[in-house]
C-alpha cells in the first residue's frame, strides 16, 4: 500500500519513522524482497561530497555611517559581485584573488565565514546623495552582518563522465591531476549513495524539497544550470551521464566546515567541496526498485581530457564497482582509477541526516513544483496545487 509524505512526517513526529541510508537499504531488500521493503521502511538517506564549482553566497553587510553603495568589493582581495543594491553582494567559489594566486580565493572566503573567522571587507563607490561614502574598509564575520546564504547555481550532478589523458603529457584539469598515455582514471561520484540515482526520474525531489546542505537544512530552489535529462538511460533508469543537476539555497550562518572545505586543484583554481544530502521517502514498490541500485548498476563513460571538451573521445562505458576496485581497462591497458569525491564523507552525511530523521529534527517536505522533463525544459510549467497532489 502505497504511503504519503504526510504519513511519513506523522511518523517521524511519532518516534516511529524507520530509516535506513542508501547503502543499507541494498542488503534489506536483498533479504527481504520488494513489496517488505516498500512497507517496512520509510525513508532512504542519500548524500554526496564533490568538489561543485558551482556555488557561492549571497552577503548582505549592513550599512555604514555614513552609507555607502559599494560598486567594486573585495573579501579576502577575492572580488565579489556587486552589482545589486548598496550593501548587496554575490562571491562565487571559484573566484580568484587580483593577483590571481591560486592558493585563495572565494571558496576559502565562504569557509572563513562559515568557521567564524573575520574577512577584511575593502569596498569603493562612486557617491551619491543618498550614499556619500566613497570607500571602507573594515572587518566582516557572520555574526556581524545581516545575511549571508549560500545559493548554488549547479550541485549533485547526477552522474557524471570518467576523466583520462591519451596525450603524451601531463594536464591538470577539475578532476585533477591526469597522467600522460592514460596513466590514470578519474571520477566524481557517490555512485549508490547519489541522491539523483536513487531517483532518477525527480519522483519526490524537486522545487521546495527539504535537504541537508552544508551541515545544515536548505532547500531545492530551482532546476540547476546544465540541466538536461535527456540522455542515454539503462532498464534501471540511471542515466550514462551528467543528466540533471540541482540550484541549492540555504542559512550559510548555520552550516559547518565539517561539510564544506575550500580546496585548490593545482594548475585549475579554486573549488569547494559541498555536502548534500537528500531524504527519499519511500512511497510505493516503485520507489524501492529505485532505492536498491548498486555501483555495479551505475554506468558511466571515459573521456579523453587531452582533446578539447566537444570532441572528447569516448573509450566506452564503466559501471562504479569497477571505478572503486581502484583499476578499469581502457584500450586494454590496466589503468590506476582514483575519486576525487569523498564516498566515506558522503556515507557520514546519510548517517547525520538518518540521526536528525529519526529524533524529530527534520522533516520531509512535499515539493512545489517538480523538476521539469526535457521537452519543458525551457517553460517550465508552474502546477497548481490540484494539480500537484
Amino acid at each position: 500500500m502505497a504511503k504519503t509524505i504526510e504519513e511519513i512526517n506523522e511518523k517521524i513526529k511519532k518516534g516511529s519513522v524507520v530509516v535506513l541510508d542508501a547503502e543499507e537499504i541494498i542488503d534489506y531488500v536483498r533479504e527481504n524482497g520488494i513489496k517488505k521493503t516498500a512497507k517496512d521502511i520509510d525513508v532512504v538517506t542519500t548524500a554526496t561530497f564533490g568538489p561543485m564549482c558551482s556555488s557561492g553566497a549571497f552577503l548582505n553587510f549592513g550599512h555604514s555611517d555614513p552609507p555607502i553603495k559599494m560598486t567594486k568589493v573585495l573579501l579576502n582581495n577575492v572580488p565579489a559581485y556587486a552589482g545589486l543594491a548598496a550593501v548587496d553582494v554575490y562571491i562565487g567559489a571559484a573566484e580568484l584573488p587580483e593577483s590571481g594566486d591560486m592558493n585563495y580565493g572565494g571558496s576559502y572566503v565562504i569557509e572563513d565565514l562559515i568557521a567564524g573567522r573575520p574577512v577584511e571587507l575593502k569596498a569603493t563607490a562612486y557617491g551619491t546623495d543618498c550614499y556619500p561614502r566613497k570607500e571602507i574598509k573594515t572587518y566582516i564575520t557572520k555574526e556581524t552582518i545581516n545575511q549571508a546564504y549560500l545559493y548554488n547555481p549547479r550541485n549533485v550532478y547526477q552522474n557524471y563522465g570518467v576523466a583520462t589523458n591519451s596525450s603524451s603529457r601531463t594536464i591538470y584539469t577539475y578532476m585533477g591531476k591526469l597522467l600522460p598515455h592514460f596513466g590514470n582514471a578519474t571520477f566524481s561520484s557517490a555512485g549508490q549513495l547519489n541522491p539523483l540515482l536513487n531517483d532518477p526520474y525527480f519522483r519526490t525531489i524537486g522545487i521546495g524539497t527539504r535537504i541537508f546542505l552544508g551541515g545544515a537544512q536548505g532547500f531545492v530552489a530551482w532546476y540547476g544550470t546544465q540541466y538536461n535529462t535527456n540522455k542515454e538511460r539503462l532498464p534501471n533508469g540511471t542515466p550514462i551521464g551528467p543528466a540533471g543537476t540541482l540550484a541549492l539555497i540555504g542559512n550559510l550562518k548555520h552550516m559547518s566546515t565539517n561539510y564544506i572545505k575550500a580546496c585548490t586543484f593545482y594548475g585549475y583554481g579554486v573549488t569547494i567541496f559541498m555536502g548534500v544530502g537528500i531524504p527519499i521517502p519511500v512511497l510505493d514498490e516503485e520507489m524501492v526498485e529505485f532505492l536498491k541500485i548498486k555501483d555495479e548498476d551505475i554506468y558511466t563513460e571515459i573521456f579523453d581530457y587531452s582533446v578539447q571538451r566537444r570532441n572528447q573521445p569516448s573509450y566506452g562505458k564503466v559501471n562504479y564497482k569497477q571505478l572503486r576496485s581502484g583499476k578499469i581497462k581502457i584500450n586494454g591497458k590496466n589503468v590506476q582509477t582514483g575519486s576525487i569525491s569523498s564516498y566515506s564523507k558522503a556515507k557520514e552525511i546519510t548517517n547525520v541526516l538518518k540521526s536528525w530523521i529519526k529524533e524529530g529534527k527534520f522533516y520531509l517536505t512535499s515539493y512545489v513544483n517538480p523538476l521539469p522533463s526535457e521537452e519543458k525544459l525551457n517553460n517550465l510549467d508552474i502546477l497548481s496545487q490540484e494539480e500537484i497532489l
